[in-house]
């Protein structure tokens, strides 16, 4: 299979809210670390599959869902982009949020889907699963939940 983008490729966009050296030294630089339960941690990271759900092949829908969802956790989303492999086939996509990433793959065939979603800072992933669940219409949810970055 042929690639669609190229390795290595960045954002035609240049982010306004990187650190450069001239804007570091006029503000102290702020520390998106999450502290939680006395733990400190680069963000949290859930890991959901939707299984018996719907609406898994189509791609406009699918975005819309997952950015009603991003939206939820209060993200900020930066792009997104969604590829359908056939008529009626599955969708990979990802919108690439300022906190991190939301990112999905779907088997119709199977009403299946995986889909992660990873933020940091006051973001909370937890309330996106309304949206995907009134977006998919799952007989089952299973999700876990891991930490990244913990420190301690």
């Amino acid at each position: 299979m042929e690639a669609l983008v190229q390795p290595g490729m960045v954002s035609d966009m240049p982010s306004d809210t990187r650190n450069t050296d001239d804007n570091r030294s006029a503000s102290p630089e702020k520390d998106y670390f999450v502290q939680r339960d006395g733990v400190r941690f680069a963000g949290t990271h859930l890991i959901i599959d939707l299984w018996g759900a719907t609406n898994l092949d189509d791609p406009d829908h699918i975005d819309a869902v997952l950015r009603e969802g991003a939206l939820a956790t209060g993200a900020t989303i930066l792009h997104g982009h969604f590829h359908h492999f056939s008529p009626n086939g599955g969708v990979s996509g990802v919108l690439v949020l300022a906190e991190s990433h939301v990112s999905i793959h779907t088997w119709p065939e199977r009403d299946y889907a995986a889909i992660d979603i990873f933020v940091c800072g006051e973001c909370n992933p937890y309330k996106a699963i309304a949206a995907l669940k009134r977006g998919f219409l799952p007989e089952r949810v299973q999700l876990s939940e891991h930490k990244r970055g913990l420190i301690g």
